[in-house]
């Protein structure tokens, strides 16, 4: 299990390829399953003004796409000087390396093993590019090296697969874990209080213009799955793939490995704290 399911959420429309905010631009990678919903949306930012833009998750390894996204750059006078991964599923960072290759740019990232050059990322970074400025926000959960970037400029974040543009995402155990996720949700509702974030870029699905809308609904979604999990146990539903079988009987059953992920994150999570 590679990525993000859409499990049951909001429907909001339909993702297309262009021009998301002042500074933000998608191309879509052409990957659409049960588990990428429409592909993997590879972001181009840049200031209007400047000649370079920095890239955030290149997608996977498919060469016409990560040509797609330099020639996407270069009609609008663009230039690579960087590569960003929110985290390190393939669908998001197989092709980093390659578009490294292509465009000469180091890539930078959580987890070492993605990095190319000395540069990693951290929570409290600030990423300047031709006078871009993008803050990196730790969001362990789905995965434990994921990463969102705040574009203050545009009142956006990048949020790669902590929140999806439609239905809602995997807590991808054994790495992700519950805990981590909730309070990386309840940092990104900080974002939308505090610093007065609307949008958001995800990395699947539509864009979202009522960010903290979608957190809320996500923090929703998640105490609403554990009250059901916690019910199943006392019902008698013992094992993850009982629990799924029960809890999610409504899913489609190609996204059951996928809820099993999360439901194994929940059940660590309820045990953890004493509730089952």
């Amino acid at each position: 299990m590679t990525d993000a399911a859409a499990l049951p959420g909001q429907p909001r429309g339909t993702v297309v390829s262009g021009t998301a905010t002042p500074r933000a631009v998608n191309v879509l990678a052409p990957n659409a399953s049960p588990m990428t919903l429409d592909g993997t949306n590879t972001w181009i930012l840049s200031e209007p003004d400047s000649e370079l833009a920095v890239v955030v998750d290149p997608g996977p390894l498919d060469d016409g796409h990560l040509r797609n996204v330099v020639d996407t750059a270069e009609r609008a006078g663009k230039r690579f000087a960087l590569t960003l991964l929110t985290h390190g599923h393939p669908d998001h960072a197989e092709g980093a390396a390659r578009f490294a290759e292509l465009t000469g740019t180091k890539v930078r990232a959580l987890d070492p093993a993605l990095r190319l050059g000395d540069e990693g990322l951290g929570a409290g970074d600030v990423v300047t590019v031709g006078g871009l400025e993008l803050r990196v926000v730790s969001t362990p959960g789905h995965t434990a090296d994921s990463l969102c970037f705040h574009l203050p400029a545009d009142r956006a974040v990048l949020t790669g697969d902590t929140i999806l543009g439609r239905g809602t995402t995997v807590v991808a155990h054994p790495d992700g874990r519950l805990g981590d996720y909730l309070d990386s949700l309840r940092r990104l509702r900080s974002l939308t209080v505090d610093d007065g974030v609307h949008t958001v870029l995800p990395g699947h699905g539509p864009v979202l213009d009522d960010a903290q809308g979608a957190v809320e609904f996500y923090l929703a979604h998640r105490a609403h799955r554990l009250a059901q999990i916690e019910t199943a146990v006392e019902d008698g539903y013992r094992t993850a793939d009982e629990i799924v079988a029960h809890v999610y009987a409504d899913v489609n059953r190609s996204l059951w490995p996928a809820a099993e992920l999360s439901v194994r994150a929940q059940l660590d999570y309820l045990t953890e704290h004493g509730l089952i």
